[in-house]
């Protein structure tokens, strides 16, 4: 059984063909750009999304044939598109997960006490990172929205109700319970959306796409939309990070799964619907043929990203540059660096906070600066790791990493040190391409090998230092927010 699994990021799309074996018999990418064409703002195209897939595609066809027996998508979240159902044109760039233009929307929902329902509806506090209120927006600000919705013409929808429509040719306008999960309009008790969500953020549920089981029969190909023959069946659909918990293999409570890309998530499956108290989100993991799996999560805003952003401060190429110089010397020399370039995330949600450097002396290196960086990255995951155990009030066991910074060695020892929990780092990057062809698989009555390749951190560091490094941390957190 051959499955193309698309993986469609913020910074690239990729595409793998995966057998049942787990081997991956071809891979291909294509980068995308975010345009920030306002403080806070974070969009892309939509046009260019679908580009980039039909690139990847064609690039798997051309390596290996069209010999697919399904396709799966895992997707970034939280991205809106809205497009014309008629001539199925984007009607403005796609606001993405990262943007924050919702910001003062979202603070006069809370001023004015909804919060509360939000959360208990759909285990997401209101925040400018979910669609809901970038609906709404769009609804206020983009002129041909409102005519659309009247002829019953606009859709609205994430990222792989957009891509399934395209690759359906508009035969179909759905979307998985994952990704239905996290517009901040679904109700994750019923599985439905929500018209009193809908009313509260000003949006409207009659353009949004059909919510189904994750490992559903979504549709098939339309001829000429791709390289690809028309009839093959679109088999599963996850958001990004649920992807990834399945890929690991997780399938029960105890086991925590981290994201290191340009944001991070953080995953943990939960015995049945959690509410967090602190600062974390509940959320559905996935719906399949066993029935809806429950996780809490915590999405870190600027992860993996700050390491790109300092050096470019320092005028080094890359991140790597800056890893190496960064091992250079032993510790920060008492430096703390808060990437909180768009705000911070998960647990301590604050859209005020601003990145801050804090404990500089005339001692000051430029690899005490890389150094930070690559120990604020670990220590954000620490602070949402140690939110979960609060949570759930019990000792989780592992952290499963995955993402482009999963393969920086020298992160994932600071990683296993500062949570004093072993590491499992998988070295197919693609972990979430790799989860979501397992439940297409899954769903065909197939099944795909367990992930082997990987590698065990263990931690390292002495309690006292890790005291000190955690509770330094912890007043940085305190000047960056205020």
């Amino acid at each position: 059984m051959r499955v193309l699994a698309i993986d469609q990021g913020t910074t690239n799309t990729k595409a793998l063909l995966i057998d049942d074996q787990g081997r991956i018999l071809a891979r291909a990418s294509a980068p995308l750009t975010t345009s920030y064409p306002h403080p806070g703002w974070a969009e892309q195209s939509a046009v260019d999304i679908w580009a980039s897939v039909q690139s990847v595609i064609a690039r798997i066809v051309v390596d290996t044939g069209p010999q697919i027996d399904a396709i799966a998508i895992a997707n970034q979240r939280e991205t809106l598109v809205a497009w014309d159902s008629q001539t199925s044109a984007p009607i403005c760039p796609a606001p993405i997960w990262q943007c924050r233009r919702t910001a003062k929307a979202s603070a006069a929902l809370i001023t004015a006490g909804h919060d509360p329902f939000v959360v208990a509806r759909t285990g997401l506090g209101i925040n400018p990172l979910f669609p809901a209120g970038k609906a709404a927006w769009v609804l206020e600000h983009v002129p041909a929205a409102r005519d659309l919705l009247e002829q019953g013409r606009l859709r609205m929808g994430t990222v792989d109700s957009w891509l399934l429509w395209n690759l359906t040719g508009g035969a179909t306008f759905a979307t998985d319970h994952s990704n239905a999960s996290r517009t901040q309009l679904f109700d994750t008790e019923t599985l439905a959306y929500s018209p009193d969500l809908a009313r509260i953020f000003g949006a409207d549920i009659s353009c949004l796409p059909t919510p189904l089981p994750s490992d559903s029969l979504f549709g098939t190909t339309a001829p000429g939309v791709t390289a690809l023959p028309p009839g093959i069946p679109i088999h599963a659909m996850l958001g990004d990070s649920h992807a990834a918990l399945y890929g690991h293999g997780i399938r029960k409570p105890g086991a925590v799964k981290a994201t290191y890309g340009t944001g991070s998530s953080l995953m943990t499956l939960t015995p049945a619907r959690t509410a967090s108290n602190h600062g974390l989100s509940g959320t559905i993991a996935w719906t399949d043929r066993h029935g809806t799996a429950h996780a809490l999560e915590g999405n870190i805003t600027v992860s993996a990203q700050a390491a790109a952003f300092m050096a470019g401060l320092l005028g080094l190429p890359d991140a790597a540059a800056l890893s190496a110089l960064a091992q250079t010397v032993p510790d920060s020399a008492g430096v703390s660096f808060v990437p909180a370039l768009a705000g911070l995330g998960a647990p301590h949600w604050s859209d005020a906070a601003r990145g801050t450097i804090s404990g500089m002396t005339h001692g000051t290196k430029p690899a005490h600066l890389a150094r930070a960086t690559f120990e604020a990255i670990a220590h954000q995951i620490a602070d949402v790791f140690e939110a979960m155990q609060a949570d759930t009030g019990q000792r989780l066991s592992t952290l499963s990493a995955d993402g482009g910074a999963s393969g920086n060695a020298f992160l994932m020892q600071l990683q296993a040190d500062l949570i004093d929990r072993p590491v499992r780092v998988s070295r197919i990057e693609e972990i979430g391409a790799f989860g979501v062809a397992g439940m297409a698989m899954a769903a065909m009555g197939g099944a795909l090998a367990p992930l082997s390749d990987t590698t065990m951190v263990t931690p390292q560091m002495d309690p006292a230092i890790r005291y000190d490094a955690r509770d330094r941390w912890a007043r940085a957190i305190r000047q960056a927010t205020g």
